[in-house]
C-alpha cells in the first residue's frame, strides 16, 4: 500500500447479511482498496448459514450481534497489517442490511465511551447487548404484530400514507413489538435500540449514533413527510420507545468525530468525521448516483425498481423511503417476483432454450405486439398479487396461447409495462432528463433493453453495481464533508465514471405505449377481480439489493 500513502480518502462500509465489506475511495472517486470478512467462511465459530440462523419455526431468522463486531475487528486488523494509511481517512460512512435491530443493554453507552485501544472491540462489548441475536430482514414471524399496528392506525393504507409502507413482518417496529411482548425483561433492560446501520456507526463513534431518516423509513415507525417518529405507531409497538430510539437525523448528517479508540489503535486522524450510516438499499441508490427523475431496474431472479420521487403517493404495494442524498425528496422500491426465472421459462418454451432466438423474436415483432398483451406469473406475484398466465387479444378477449414470437414480446412488454404502471402508481413521473439505469443478468441483452427504453420512453444505461452499497457509502461520506444539504450530491460525485448508453427509444414508441398502458392496467384489474385473492397476509420477500444477482442483501 506504500504507493497510496498520501492518498486522502473516505471509507465506505457495508454490514450486509453475509459479510462486512469496506472500500476506500480517493478524492477523484477511484476505489483503491477493498476488503471483506465473510461470516460463514471467516467466522465459523458463530455457525451461521448465509450469515443467519433460521430457527425451528422456519419464520424466525436472527444473526449474532457479536459476529458483526468481530467482523469489523478482522477487517481493521487486516487493513493495518497491509500497511493501509488510516491517517489519510477524512471521513467514513456505511450501510447496514435494512430492518435488522440491535438492543443495547443498560450501561453499554459507558462501555462504548471508555473503550481500551489495547483490546479488540468484540472482547469489550460482549456484555453490552440485552438481545444477543438480532432479528434480521429475513424474519417473517411477526404477522400478529403487523395486524395490531395496522389496526392501531386505521388500516394498511393509513399506515402506508404515514410511514411509506403497510405493515411488513421484517419491518423493525413489528420486530420490536414482538420482543416487548415475548421478552419484556430484556426489553426493559434495553437503553437503546439501533438499526444495523446506526449500530455500526455507533461502533465508530464510541457513542450511540442516531438513526438516519432514510433507513428509519423501513421501520413502520417514521412519518416520512415530517421526518419524526409517529407517536401512534410507537405507542402501538412498545412503551418508552421514543427514548430508546433517539431522534432521527437527515441522512447526510455528520454525527460526530471518530472515537479515540480508532485514533490510538489504528492511527485514524482525530478529525475523521463519521457521516450517518443508512440502509443498504438507500446506499445503493447513492452508489448508482440516481438523480431526480431517474429509475434503476435490477433484472435479476426478482426484478426490483429503485425510483427517485418528488411527490410520493404511498400505496399498499412497494415501499417509500426518505431519499438518502436529497433531503427534500423520496425514493421508492418495488419488487416483482417473476423476473429472470420467468424469462428463462418462456425462452425455453418459445425460443428453443436460446437467448439469440429470444432476441430475434423481439427484433422481428413490432412495438405493441399487434395489441396482444400477456401476464406471466408462474409464482404468486407481489406487484400485484396475481398468479398464472393470462393472454389477451387486441380486442381484450382472453386467448389460450400466442404464436412463439408474440409470446416472447408479450412477456417482455408486459413485464416493463407493469413496472411503469406501478411506478407511476407510487407518484413516479418520467421527465425529459430521465435516465433508466439497468443492472442484473438481463441487462446484458440489448434487445430486452430496447423494449425497456421504448415502454418508458427514456434512454437506458448500464452501470456496474458491484459494491454499490459500499461505494455509495464512501460517496455519502464525501457528501457529508461537503456540508451535506447545502451541496447537491450530484456535484460531489460528478467525477465518478459515467454509465454506458445501451438503448434509446425507437421513434414512435411513445404513441404506441401511451395507447397500450391504460389497456394493460385495466386488464390487470380485471384479472385481480376475477382470480381468487391470496390469503389475508403473505409475508413479502425483501426487495433484492442490486449488488447481488440472486441473493438479497
Amino acid at each position: 500500500m506504500a504507493e497510496h500513502a498520501a492518498r486522502r480518502c473516505c471509507l465506505g462500509w457495508d454490514f450486509s447479511t453475509q459479510q462486512v465489506k469496506v472500500v476506500a475511495v480517493d478524492a477523484e472517486l477511484n476505489v483503491f482498496y477493498e476488503d471483506s470478512a465473510h461470516f460463514d467462511r471467516d467466522l465459523l465459530e458463530f455457525g451461521t448459514q448465509g450469515g443467519v440462523h433460521v430457527h425451528e419455526d422456519g419464520l424466525t431468522v436472527t444473526s449474532p450481534v457479536l459476529m458483526w463486531v468481530r467482523a469489523l475487528d478482522i477487517i481493521l486488523e487486516r487493513m493495518k497489517a497491509s500497511g493501509f494509511d488510516f491517517s489519510q481517512v477524512l471521513a467514513l460512512s456505511g450501510a447496514g442490511q435494512q430492518h435488522g435491530s440491535v438492543y443495547w443493554k443498560a450501561g453499554a453507552s459507558q462501555v462504548l465511551r471508555s473503550l481500551s485501544p489495547d483490546l479488540p472491540l468484540h472482547k469489550q462489548l460482549q456484555a453490552c447487548f440485552s438481545i444477543s441475536d438480532s432479528p434480521v430482514w429475513m424474519d417473517s414471524s411477526t404477522t400478529a404484530q403487523c395486524r395490531q399496528l395496522e389496526a392501531a392506525v386505521g388500516g394498511a393504507q393509513a399506515l402506508s400514507c404515514l410511514t411509506g409502507s403497510r405493515a411488513y413482518e421484517r419491518f423493525t417496529g413489528n420486530q420490536i413489538a414482538k420482543i416487548y411482548q415475548q421478552k419484556p425483561e430484556a426489553y426493559s433492560h434495553t437503553e437503546r435500540i439501533s438499526l444495523v446501520s446506526s449500530f455500526a456507526a455507533s461502533l465508530f463513534l464510541g457513542s450511540y449514533s442516531p438513526i438516519d431518516c432514510s433507513d428509519g423509513s423501513g421501520m413502520n415507525l417514521l412519518q416520512i413527510k415530517d421526518k419524526v417518529w409517529s407517536r401512534v405507531c410507537l405507542a402501538a409497538c412498545a412503551p418508552h420507545l421514543e427514548e430508546k430510539l433517539g431522534s432521527p437525523v437527515p441522512s447526510c448528517s455528520v454525527v460526530g468525530a471518530i472515537s479515540s479508540y480508532y485514533v490510538q489503535r489504528y492511527g485514524f486522524p482525530p478529525g475523521c468525521q463519521v457521516v450517518a450510516f443508512t440502509g443498504d438499499n438507500p446506499a445503493s441508490l447513492a452508489g448508482m448516483r440516481l438523480e431526480e427523475g431517474d429509475i434503476a431496474v435490477s433484472l435479476g431472479t426478482s426484478d426490483t425498481l429503485f425510483l427517485w420521487l418528488q411527490e410520493p403517493m404511498p400505496a399498499l404495494e412497494g415501499h417509500i423511503f426518505c431519499n438518502p442524498v436529497g433531503s427534500q425528496h423520496y425514493m421508492a422500491l418495488l419488487c416483482f417476483k417473476n423476473g429472470s426465472l420467468m424469462r428463462e421459462k418462456i425462452r425455453d418454451e418459445s425460443a428453443s432454450c436460446s437467448w439469440s432466438e429470444f432476441s430475434e423474436a423481439l427484433r422481428s415483432t413490432e412495438m405493441g405486439n399487434g395489441g396482444n398483451l400477456g401476464f406471466y406469473f408462474d409464482v404468486m406475484e407481489i406487484t400485484p398479487e396475481i398468479i398464472g398466465r393470462h393472454r389477451f387479444s387486441a380486442e381484450n378477449h382472453k386467448v389460450p396461447a400466442f404464436p412463439r414470437d408474440v409470446e416472447i414480446r408479450a412477456l417482455i412488454e408486459g413485464q416493463f409495462m407493469a413496472k411503469r404502471i406501478h411506478a407511476e402508481g407510487l407518484g413516479y413521473r418520467i421527465m425529459p432528463k430521465t435516465k433508466i439505469l439497468a443492472t442484473g443478468g438481463a441487462s446484458h441483452n440489448r434487445d430486452i433493453l430496447q423494449v425497456l427504453a421504448d415502454v418508458f420512453g427514456a434512454p437506458v444505461y448500464v452501470i456496474d453495481t458491484a459494491n454499490s452499497a459500499c461505494v455509495g457509502s464512501a460517496y455519502r461520506a464525501f457528501h457529508g464533508l461537503a456540508a451535506g444539504t447545502d451541496v447537491p450530491f450530484s456535484e460531489v460525485v460528478k467525477l465518478a465514471p459515467p454509465p454506458r448508453l445501451a438503448a434509446t427509444p425507437t421513434p414512435g414508441a411513445s404513441q404506441v405505449y401511451e395507447a397500450l398502458l391504460p389497456r394493460y392496467a385495466k386488464l390487470e384489474q380485471r384479472i385481480l377481480s376475477q382470480t381468487q385473492g391470496p390469503p389475508e397476509r403473505i409475508p413479502q420477500a425483501q426487495a433484492p439489493l442490486l449488488t447481488l444477482p440472486a441473493q438479497t442483501h
